[in-house]
């Protein structure tokens, strides 16, 4: 067992740097200049290089002792002028490339007429400095005071300046509070269904069931929302249509969350239960006598506890996508709300912080699933092959 954790959390620490190579090239490679995104194309020039500094958006990708800088002056290419430290300025003249130092507290630098391709550089001390290792640092970092180590410290955000633990802390309540119970509810409704149809087979009630089913997998998550807030919420006035105040402000989100879950459950299962019916021991239970609560809720279910683990470890961490549109359209200030919010606001820095965790959330489920294989079947073993 011990031998499997460790070896699981080996794989699961470089699954997390891969995802946050992935997240660096999106979101510090393509996203472009977050500074410029956050502050707008009229800001000047010491705003966006004051606020690229505080993120680091002017550190090398990967390793290098310069940084980029933005040229001050009065035309804003041909003069700079430094504080106290030393500046690289490289340009094309007369078709070859020049560089030049400029020492520090320099007023100003002149550059030919015909410079082109003007670029200024600050110099740092330590190459290793880049901003990949500023993302690694905000997954796990070391400090030299209390608490020592510091996990998932993102910074803040770019448009309110708020700490993104702090909102992390949070909206994982008013999350949790809306997803367990619908995590839950499409397990339940989507077993029992799925043993009533399976025990049904090829009669009435069995097509029902399965027409029901796809028919809830065909509708948008949208229009669900929609038509439960109007006749719900809004007519029948069962339900608060906005806002949260408590878990009676999540009854019509669950109610939704599970409606639109509950038939791709009911599907996957009720294939997985028709198929273990035609199996010879649920054949000889029924034969002996067996009442049939203990062949469907006994035999059936603990023979099937496999897939039913399956599904519901890579259906759990899929769940906060659902959480994006029910907190979005319900106000729910959970995670996926900040999430959405954030996209609306271009805040990449939250942005990649979601994506981190929603990351983390995905792994440590695939790691209980595992644990939980050789708690419902004892022939499987934790251990390494041999």
């Amino acid at each position: 067992m011990w031998d499997f954790i460790i070896r699981r959390t080996f794989y699961s620490v470089l699954i997390l740097l891969g995802v946050v190579l992935l997240t660096f090239l999106l979101f510090n490679v393509s996203a472009g200049d977050p500074a410029g995104a956050v502050l707008g194309k009229n800001a000047r020039p010491a705003e966006v290089e004051a606020l690229r500094r505080k993120l680091g958006a002017d550190l090398p990708l990967f390793w290098g002792r310069r940084c980029t800088t933005e040229a001050f002056g009065r035309d804003g290419r041909r003069q700079f002028q430094t504080d106290n430290e030393t500046v690289v300025c490289t340009y094309k003249s007369t078709g070859k490339y020049t560089e030049i130092s400029i020492p520090p507290e320099t007023d100003a630098v002149s550059l030919p007429e015909d410079a082109e391709n003007v670029r200024f550089f600050r110099l740092q001390e330590k190459p290793w400095n880049s901003q990949f290792l500023r993302a690694v640092r905000e997954l796990i970092s070391f400090e030299k005071e209390f608490p020592y180590v510091r996990v998932l410290d993102f910074g803040r955000t770019l448009t309110t300046g708020e700490k993104i633990s702090d909102i992390l802390r949070q909206g994982v309540g008013p999350s949790l509070a809306l997803m367990i119970p619908v995590f839950l509810g499409e397990l339940f409704f989507g077993i029992l269904f799925s043993l009533i149809a399976a025990a049904c087979k090829d009669t009435v009630i069995d097509r029902t069931i399965v027409f029901l089913a796809v028919a809830g997998m065909s509708v948008s998550y949208l229009v669900v929302i929609i038509a439960a807030q109007w006749y719900l919420g809004f007519h029948c006035a069962l339900f608060p249509v906005w806002g949260y105040e408590g878990v009676p402000s999540l009854g019509l989100p669950i109610l939704v969350g599970i409606l639109c879950g509950i038939g791709g459950n009911v599907r996957f299962y009720r294939s997985v239960f028709v198929n273990e019916l035609r199996k010879e021991y649920l054949r000889t239970a029924a034969a002996k006598g067996v009442p049939p609560a203990a062949v469907y809720g006994k035999h059936l279910l603990r023979n099937a506890a496999l897939q039913v683990i399956t599904r519901a470890g890579a259906s759990l961490p899929f769940l906060f996508t659902g959480s994006l549109l029910l907190e979005s359209f319900f106000g729910i200030p959970g995670l996926g709300f900040a999430g959405v919010d954030a996209l609306y606001n271009s805040d990449l820095q939250l942005l990649k912080a979601l994506v981190v965790v929603s990351a983390l959330l995905f792994v440590v489920m695939n790691f209980l699933t595992d644990i939980a294989y050789a708690w419902a079947d004892p022939r499987i073993r934790l251990t390494k092959n041999r």
